[in-house]
């Protein structure tokens, strides 16, 4: 095992947070990993992938890989602590670790910086956008699915709504459900669709499943259109110069199902030039800097995060989602630039812990 010497390496060493999985292997996002290391290499500094079983309290000093893109393959290191520490454990069931809130107060009593504490969770989410009254005004009327009567009631209000996990990701768990006039009940999902004679006959086949893995239902906004097919905003933030900015924005267009717009359910890319307008980017930077803002007092510090948006067919603007841990974003210009900034803010931040 290599030993991290700060002699040879002057610059700061970025601690990447990643998941514990079986017999010490570590789970992450490897490839994002390594393209983060070589943008942080270029900018002087180093970063080494631990998971939180890896830190040594009473040395003070952690085990961990670091990349060398030269020989393109990861050592094992014992390292000081980081000066920053950016959380990527992948699951939300790995947070919820004895090991990880264990990992998370040590750097707090250390007061080493820890960016993006934690995944969100839907309904949380709606919470705190909530508590902003110009953010509050863009965000589909949502509550909390604890029993039969207030869903009944929020469908009837509503006629079409979406069924969302409240810890779901990558548009998995999705549903849409209909009420029609004489009460029969549509449910769409991805791959496949259910008609009910009424509420009863629905909650009677899904209420357990929907309580048990804890859903929202969401207000269905009746979407804008492009060439005859629903499309939303992918935006990509991060803290900047001392503020968040906007770094990219993507679109993406649904496919044959409008459940989901994104791509490995049958989304497709579109430029945001195509789309782009004074009024679009003025609204995304807006949106970016006052959620960014409201997260990191109400929950902790976020290097970056990713909206989902729209626009209604009467031309007003939706805030769909955020996400607390971006996947990688399919335009290389926006994943580059991500890189770029992210590398930018843990060296300027290092600098200054």
């Amino acid at each position: 095992m290599k030993t991290y010497d700060l002699q040879n390496h002057p610059g700061p060493l970025i601690g990447i947070l990643a998941g514990n999985g079986k017999n010490r292997s570590v789970v992450g996002n490897g490839p994002f990993f390594k393209e983060l290391q070589k943008e942080i290499l270029k900018d002087g500094g180093l970063s080494v992938v631990f998971t939180p079983i890896d830190i040594n309290e009473r040395e003070k000093e952690i085990k961990g890989f670091v990349y060398s893109p030269e020989q393109d393959q990861w050592s094992l290191v014992t390292c000081p602590l980081p000066h920053v520490v950016f959380n990527r454990v992948p699951f939300r069931s790995l947070e919820s670790t004895d090991s990880f809130r264990d990992a998370y107060h040590y750097f707090q009593r250390h007061r080493i910086p820890f960016f993006n504490p934690s995944f969100l969770n839907k309904y949380e989410l709606f919470q705190i956008l909530s508590m902003d009254p110009i953010l509050q005004s863009f965000l589909p009327d949502t509550t909390a699915i604890n029993e039969d009567t207030s869903l009944q009631s929020f469908l009837e209000k509503h006629q079409r709504i979406y069924l969302k996990p409240i810890y779901g990701a990558k548009g998995k768990g999705i549903y849409m459900i209909r009420l029609s006039k004489d009460q029969t009940i549509r449910l769409n999902a991805i791959t496949f669709e259910q008609t009910f004679k009424d509420f009863h006959a629905f909650w009677k086949e899904w209420g357990e499943s929907l309580l048990k893995k804890i859903y929202i239902a969401q207000e269905a906004i009746e979407p804008s259109l492009f060439q005859g097919k629903r499309y939303d905003f992918r935006v990509l933030a991060h803290f900047s110069e001392a503020c968040y900015q906007v770094t990219g924005i993507g679109v993406r267009q649904a496919g044959d199902q409008e459940i989901t717009t994104h791509i490995p359910n049958g989304g497709c890319l579109i430029p945001y030039e195509g789309i782009q307008s004074a009024e679009h980017d003025l609204f995304f930077a807006m949106i970016v800097k006052r959620a960014g803002e409201l997260l990191s007092k109400e929950k902790g510090f976020f290097a970056e995060f990713s909206i989902d948006a729209g626009i209604s067919v009467d031309g007003k603007y939706v805030l769909y989602e955020i996400n607390s841990k971006p996947m990688r974003f399919d335009e290389p210009e926006i994943e580059e630039k991500r890189l770029r900034t992210l590398s930018q803010m843990f060296i300027k931040m290092a600098s200054n812990h």
